[in-house]
């Protein structure tokens, strides 16, 4: 894997999981708790969501294929989901859906829901990785590659939740919005990219 798409992939599935945003959820999801008791959740909740973004890894394309659905039609689909997604940061709607999902009714250890998933592992992060391991030509290098990527976030994550009292105190509520609209905007120029090479591969774009 060449090193501008390794970075592609990093900063796409970077702003769709978007550490930075969840570090002050896990935060509220873990108030008053002991930093054994913290770590625990940070652990078990990085590693399902690592688990469940492996699966669609490797499986994905194989379910589409199943279905009936084109990995080009995917890639459109993925990329409107990706726009989607980038208008939420940009006016703020996904952190407020976020934060009313970890203010719902849980359990002491919310590790698995809403941490794991739909908040890391969401459905913006499973189609990225079904788009990125769907790369034409890409052979098994490429998604192992696009793996230690993905677990590489992972690990961004994990530090973020470690970090997140740091973060609290060193961070304003304005800084982390100001941080947001700008991924906004990114994830918005890369979800146009998978929507046109998704039209490219149907002829409806001419090549580049």
């Amino acid at each position: 894997m060449e090193l501008d798409v390794a970075i592609t992939a990093f900063v796409t599935l970077f702003v769709i999981i978007d550490p930075i945003g969840m570090a002050p959820l896990f935060l509220a999801m873990t108030a008053g708790t002991s930093f054994k008791h913290r770590l625990r959740i940070a652990i078990r909740s990085c590693l399902v969501a690592a688990a469940l973004l492996t699966l669609f890894g490797l499986a994905g394309e194989a379910l589409l294929d199943f279905i009936g659905i084109s990995m080009a039609a995917f890639r459109i689909s993925g990329g409107v989901l990706l726009f989607i997604t980038a208008l939420d940061m940009l006016f703020e709607r996904r952190q407020q859906r976020r934060e009313d999902q970890a203010d719902g009714p849980q359990e002491d250890d919310p590790s698995v829901f809403p941490l794991a998933m739909p908040l890391i592992a969401g459905p913006g992060s499973m189609a990225t990785m079904i788009l990125l391991t769907g790369a034409p030509d890409a052979d098994w290098t490429y998604v192992a590659a696009i793996h230690g990527v993905m677990f590489a976030v992972i690990a961004v994550v994990f530090t973020f939740f470690l970090m997140a009292g740091l973060m609290e105190r060193a961070v304003s509520d304005t800084g982390i919005k100001v941080i947001t609209r700008l991924l906004g905007m990114l994830l918005a120029a890369l979800s146009v990219q998978f929507i046109l090479d998704g039209l490219r591969e149907f002829g409806v774009v001419a090549a580049s």
